[in-house]
């Protein structure tokens, strides 16, 4: 089992962190907001704990949970109280209409975030193909990622599988880029031909 600290405190956390508390993870919750950190860890109980925001994280995994506009900025802040940690950017980067990214051509979110933090920390995409609320309704899904590190590319897969969820490796951490592109696919296809937001994608191995 894992031990995860989420930093963020929304909609994906609280479904990534329970599924994680229900597969035995041990997880702990930071937000700004000391609160509400502590009203979440109640609600999802499973022995959740509260960290401090800006503090060295007790989790080896740590989930960025915050808008992309502020993921950089956090990272930021936090410094070397993120060092030797793996760090999963489940970051969206489209714009304001979900039809484009942010992010300038040749580079992506989770690489802006991999250039803000420690040298020894090692960033990893994931989760930001799968909505919110389609996670927490506990089925199995696929979940692509991407990153540099080969250990600490291990070491999220270990994570995913332990949620249920299948982990598909698409390479480096340039690729996140294109799985950042699968947000405004996402919310096209949910838009128009699907016509709802109770979708997934997947992938069909075939023999």
């Amino acid at each position: 089992m894992s031990s995860v600290s989420f930093i963020g405190l929304g909609g994906m956390a609280r479904a990534i962190a329970a599924r994680a508390l229900a597969a035995g993870n041990s997880v702990e919750l930071v937000g700004r907001d000391a609160a509400k950190a502590t009203d979440l860890a109640g609600e999802l109980g499973g022995g959740a704990t509260v960290g401090t925001f800006g503090t060295v994280p007790a989790g080896d995994v740590v989930v960025l949970a915050v808008p992309y506009s502020s993921a950089v900025a956090v990272v930021t802040q936090y410094g070397d109280a993120l060092a030797g940690k793996v760090i999963i950017d489940i970051s969206n980067t489209f714009d304001a209409d979900a039809t484009g990214l942010v992010t300038p051509d040749g580079t992506s979110g989770a690489q802006e975030i991999a250039k803000a933090a420690p040298a020894s920390a090692h960033v990893v995409k994931a989760f930001n193909t799968v909505f919110g609320h389609v996670l927490a309704k506990g089925r199995p899904l696929d979940v692509l990622f991407a990153g540099d590190d080969a250990r600490a590319k291990t070491d999220v897969s270990t994570f995913i599988e332990s949620l249920g969820l299948r982990p598909l490796d698409v390479g480096g951490l340039e690729m996140a880029r294109w799985l950042e592109g699968v947000g405004p696919l996402l919310m096209g296809l949910a838009r128009h031909g699907a016509g709802t937001f109770d979708i997934a994608l997947g992938v069909d191995v075939l023999g």
